[in-house]
C-alpha cells in the first residue's frame, strides 16, 4: 500500500515528496526494516527511533526531530497504528454457526440464534446462551448459567452453575468462573468447609485472560462490572467487587470481600488482602502488597504499599542506610568508653 493511502486513512500529515513510498508491513521500532511502518509515542523509545530502519514511522503531531524514516504526524501514534494493523494482518478466524456432533447439550438448554458450539463442549440443563455466542472446544457451561449476546469462550473455559455473564464478554483459554471460594473454619481440630452458595456476575464488555479464576461468593455475588479487563493468571476471591473499566495485570491476587472502585489499575503481582476498599482511579504499582483502605485518586507502591511520594522518600533514605551505619560505628569508636 502506498504511504499516501495510509496517510489518508488516519488523517496523517505527510511530506509531498514521500507520497509514493510503498509499505509492505508493520513492525516495532527495533525490528522494522525497509518497506515497513512503525510507530513512536513514548520518549523513552527515542534512542530506538533514531536507530530504526523503517521506511516510515507514525509520530506525535508535536514531534520535530530529523530521523532517517519518513514521519507521519498524528495525534495518537499508538491508536493510528492499531487502526492500520488490520490492513496488513491475516483475516480473522471465522466460527461458523452450528453445533459440533461431539458436543453434549442438555435438552432444556437454550441457544440463541447464530451460536457456534465446538467439539466436546458440555452445556448443562437450563443454561441459556444469547445470540452469536462462540464456545470453543472442551468448554463447560454449568446448570442455570446465563450468557448474553456475542460472548466468546475460548477452549477449556469453565463457567460453573448459576453464574451470570453479560454481553460481549470474552473468556480466554483455561478461565474458571464460579469455582468455590476458599473458605474454612477450624472445627474439632480439622478444617471444615464453609458452604459457598453465591454466584459470579460478570457485566458487559469484560475480558478475562488465560488461566485466570473468579471464585463464587460465599453468599450473594462476586461481581466484575462493565468494561473491566483482566490479564492472565489473575485470582479473584469470593465476594470481591471490581468496579467499571478497571485494569488488572498478570498475577494479581485479590482476597475475599475486597471492593475496587471504577478505573482502578493493579499492576503485575499486586496482592490485596481481604475486606478492604480501593477508591476510584487508584493505581497500585507492580509487586505491591496492600492491607488497608485506599482513598480515590491515589498512587500506591511497595510492600506494604504506601503513597508513591512517601515510598520514594523512604527508598532514598534506605539506599543510604549502609553509609549511615558506618558513620555511627565510626562515632562510637571515637567516643570515650564507659567504665
Amino acid at each position: 500500500m502506498r504511504i499516501r493511502e495510509l496517510a489518508e486513512r488516519i488523517n496523517a500529515k505527510l511530506a509531498p515528496d514521500s507520497q509514493d513510498i510503498e509499505i509492505t508491513g508493520l513492525a516495532s521500532l527495533a525490528d522494522a526494516n525497509t518497506g515497513e511502518l512503525s510507530f513512536y509515542g513514548n520518549p523513552k523509545y527515542l534512542t530506538a527511533l533514531r536507530k530504526c530502519r523503517a521506511s516510515a514511522v507514525l509520530v506525535p503531531a508535536t514531534f520535530n526531530e530529523q530521523i532517517g524514516s519518513v514521519c507521519l504526524a498524528v495525534e495518537d501514534p499508538a491508536e493510528a497504528f492499531a487502526a492500520i494493523l488490520p490492513l496488513f494482518a491475516r483475516p480473522p478466524i471465522v466460527h461458523a454457526p452450528g453445533i459440533h456432533p461431539s458436543a453434549v447439550i442438555a435438552s432444556d438448554a437454550t441457544l440463541g440464534e447464530g451460536c457456534s458450539i465446538g467439539a466436546h463442549v458440555v452445556i448443562q440443563k437450563n443454561a441459556r446462551l444469547g445470540a452469536r455466542c462462540i464456545v470453543e472446544a472442551g468448554s463447560f457451561i454449568g446448570e442455570e448459567t446465563t450468557l448474553g449476546d456475542d460472548c466468546h469462550l475460548y477452549s477449556h473455559v469453565s463457567v460453573r452453575e448459576r453464574c451470570t455473564i453479560g454481553n460481549r464478554v470474552t473468556l480466554h483459554n483455561g478461565v474458571v468462573i464460579g469455582a468455590e471460594g476458599f473458605g474454612y473454619e477450624i472445627s474439632e481440630g480439622r478444617h471444615k468447609k464453609i458452604p459457598q452458595t453465591g454466584i459470579v456476575q460478570i457485566d458487559d464488555d469484560v475480558e478475562i485472560g488465560a488461566n485466570s479464576t473468579v471464585d463464587r461468593a460465599r453468599f450473594g455475588r462476586t461481581w466484575i462490572q462493565e468494561g473491566t479487563k483482566i490479564d492472565n493468571l489473575v485470582q479473584i476471591g469470593h465476594n470481591v467487587t471490581i468496579g467499571r473499566h478497571c485494569i488488572l495485570c498478570a498475577q494479581v491476587g485479590i482476597s475475599g470481600s475486597t471492593r475496587l472502585g471504577d478505573y482502578v489499575t493493579l499492576a503485575g503481582k499486586v496482592g490485596l488482602s481481604g475486606h478492604i476498599e480501593i477508591g476510584d482511579q487508584v493505581m497500585i504499582g507492580a509487586m505491591s502488597g496492600l492491607a488497608k483502605n485506599v482513598p480515590p485518586n491515589t498512587i500506591m507502591f511497595g510492600a506494604p504499599a504506601q503513597p508513591i511520594r512517601e515510598y520514594k522518600e523512604n527508598y532514598a533514605l534506605l539506599k543510604n542506610i549502609r553509609k549511615l551505619y558506618n558513620r555511627v560505628k565510626a562515632l562510637e569508636l571515637k567516643s570515650p568508653k564507659e567504665d
